[in-house]
Formats: C-alpha cells, sequence, structure tokens
C-alpha cells in the first residue's frame, strides 16, 4: 500500500521511478546470483557425498586393521609403538572467492618428505596389520581434509543463499510492489491536480468570455438608446 505521508510532486515521482529502475535491476542481478550459487551449491554437495562415501569405506578398512592389530598386539604395546610419532604436520588455509563467498581451501605439509616417518616405530616388534592400518589412515587424511574443505564451502554458500533469498524476496514482495504503488498514487494525484486546474481555467475562461459578452451587450444598447434619443 501506497505511504500516503509521500509529497505528490513531480519531483518525488522522478526520485521514485529512478529508485524502481535501480530495485529491478538489483533484483535481476540478485536473482541471477541465487540461481548461480544453487548450481555451484549443488554440485558441490553432490562431490561431498560421492567423497564421504569413499572416507566411510576407507575408514572401516582402517578401523578393520586396528582391530586385527588390537587382537595380535597388546594394547599397551600398541600404545607404545604409537606414543611418539616421528612426522609432524603443518596446515594452513587460504581463501577463495565464489560469488562473494570466501570459501576456505586448506593444504598440509609433512616435516619431511619421506613415506616411511609415518611410522613411528620399529617392524619387528609390530604387526603388519598396524602397518597397514597406519599406512590406511595416512591416505584417508588427504580424503577427511578436502571433504572438510568442500563441506565447508558448502555451508558457506548456503549461508549466502539464504540471505540472497531473503533479499530477492525483499525487493520482489515488500520494496518494488510499495514504489509502484506510490508511484501511481502520485500519478493519480498529479492528474487530479491536472484536471482540476484545466477546470479551473475553463470556468475562468468562461466567466471572462460571459463578461465581455455582457459588456459587448451593455454597449450594444447604449449605442442603440442614443440613435433613438
Amino acid at each position: 500500500m501506497a505511504n500516503v505521508t509521500i509529497s505528490p510532486t513531480r519531483q518525488e515521482l522522478t526520485r521514485l521511478k529512478g529508485k524502481l529502475r535501480t530495485a529491478r535491476r538489483g533484483h535481476k542481478l540478485l536473482k541471477d546470483k541465487r540461481d548461480e550459487l544453487m548450481k555451484q551449491f549443488l554440485d558441490i554437495m553432490k562431490e561431498a557425498k560421492a567423497l564421504r562415501n569413499e572416507v566411510e569405506k576407507d575408514l572401516e578398512t582402517v578401523y578393520g586393521s586396528f582391530t586385527v592389530a588390537s587382537a595380535l598386539m597388546s594394547s599397551e604395546a600398541i600404545e607404545q609403538a604409537l606414543i611418539y610419532p616421528k612426522q609432524s604436520v603443518e596446515l594452513t588455509m587460504k581463501f577463495k572467492n565464489v560469488m562473494s563467498v570466501n570459501v576456505p581451501q586448506y593444504d598440509f605439509h609433512t616435516k619431511t618428505q619421506s613415506d616411511s616417518d609415518i611410522y613411528p616405530y620399529g617392524f619387528a616388534a609390530t604387526s603388519g596389520e598396524l602397518d597397514t592400518a597406519v599406512d590406511a589412515l595416512g591416505k584417508v587424511f588427504l580424503k577427511m581434509l578436502k571433504l572438510a574443505q568442500i563441506e565447508k564451502a558448502g555451508q558457506l554458500m548456503a549461508e549466502e543463499i539464504e540471505k540472497t533469498r531473503r533479499r530477492v524476496n525483499a525487493l520482489e514482495y515488500v520494496m518494488i510492489p510499495n514504489t509502484e504503488e506510490s508511484i501511481r498514487y502520485i500519478t493519480m494525484k498529479l492528474d487530479e491536480n491536472e484536471r482540476s486546474a484545466t477546470t479551473r481555467l475553463m470556468k475562468v475562461k468562461d466567466m471572462i468570455l460571459n463578461q465581455a459578452i455582457q459588456e459587448r451587450r451593455e454597449r450594444d444598447e447604449r449605442a442603440l438608446a442614443a440613435r433613438e434619443g
């Protein structure tokens, strides 16, 4: 509903028409952004689902190997073998802008490049199943890190989609209709004022014309009376 307190002037009408053009342009841009975000979000979720299935299968392998190793070795022996790791990992994070969303990108670097450094124990006193479990865990770690990156990106994009959706709805259902209603209200008032002004001008014109006719009749009557006298 139009705001009845607005000033029904041509200057205000021009301002509102400019505001409406800007709102419609912004509405289109936001809808395009929302649609593209939805497309990328669905692609990310599809990738995350496939990767999560892989991670779960790999973790089953890891847990199975640890279970077998636990059956072949005592818990004290396993704890002693794994208590002092030889390898350390440094995790770094940077951001990538995707449709105005800063999604994180994780990367990690090991202290050394030697693959054998993932085993913090000697092979003589441990089970081969423990070696398999540690190796599988090292490999699944990369997938888990990528999965965390993808799911975090999906979470951030979902939040941005919701914010964009609210803005689109605010423009589509509130701002644009209210501005259009205000424009109709001002246009109606200006048309009424113009018709009123035209009516007043016509009345003034009729009054002037009637006065001129009356004055002409009076002059004619005086002239006629003068000739007869």
